[in-house]
């Protein structure tokens, strides 16, 4: 399956674990010998736009739960490689597992029987010395989907008015705004794309 859009071709290698192409971009599944520099580059995203700990917006636990919160819950999580390096970054998760908002800084997470309705696009991060070739709206193609293969409905997915450039791509790719929650004196804008 092959889908283009103004920055090239994203071209799927491999259907599980699954794996594409974006010209010299290579993206596949995470791995846990990926956890110290995925979680360095998430990181790094947020110092980018001044997110840090503490401010109600910002959390990282995910990241030390990855195989349960993503891989064994139908979800994805995805790494986009050039040569040996990992440069960008997103994840799928189901949205009835993390809670939302002023509770989601504070780590819940609720395990259960699979619902499979909605889905929270995260994570989604690229290199600053990489940004603007089009990487992001690679893996964003990529987990949608991925999205659409487990057979959800709508696609969700926040962001804070400090992260323009994933807005941005957010809203090319056909998500539309839900509501705003300032949290911390950040706000963060929740958005949705229905799959179905």
């Amino acid at each position: 399956m092959s889908s283009t859009f103004s920055q090239g071709h994203l071209d799927r290698l491999q259907d599980e674990p699954p794996v594409w192409r974006f010209g010299d971009l290579r993206i596949r599944r995470y791995r846990p010998a990926d956890h110290g520099v995925v979680l360095a580059l998430h990181r790094e995203g947020l110092a980018q736009v001044g997110l840090r700990p503490g401010d109600g917006v910002y959390y990282d636990h995910d990241f030390f739960r990855m195989e349960d919160i993503y891989l064994r819950n139908d979800g994805e999580f995805l790494v986009g490689e050039l040569g040996d390096g990992i440069v960008a970054m997103g994840g799928l998760r189901r949205a009835d597992l993390i809670p939302g908002g002023h509770a989601r800084a504070f780590g819940g997470y609720a395990p259960g029987a699979p619902a499979l309705d909605a889905v929270e696009m995260v994570r989604l991060r690229v290199l600053p010395a990489v940004q603007r070739r089009g990487y992001g709206a690679a893996v964003v193609r990529a987990l949608e989907e991925r999205a659409a293969e487990y057979g959800y409905r709508v696609l969700r997915a926040d962001t804070t008015e400090l992260q323009a450039p994933a807005l941005a791509l957010y809203r090319k790719f056909g998500w539309t705004e839900t509501r705003r929650e300032t949290i911390g004196g950040i706000v963060n804008i929740y958005l949705e794309k229905p799959l179905r």
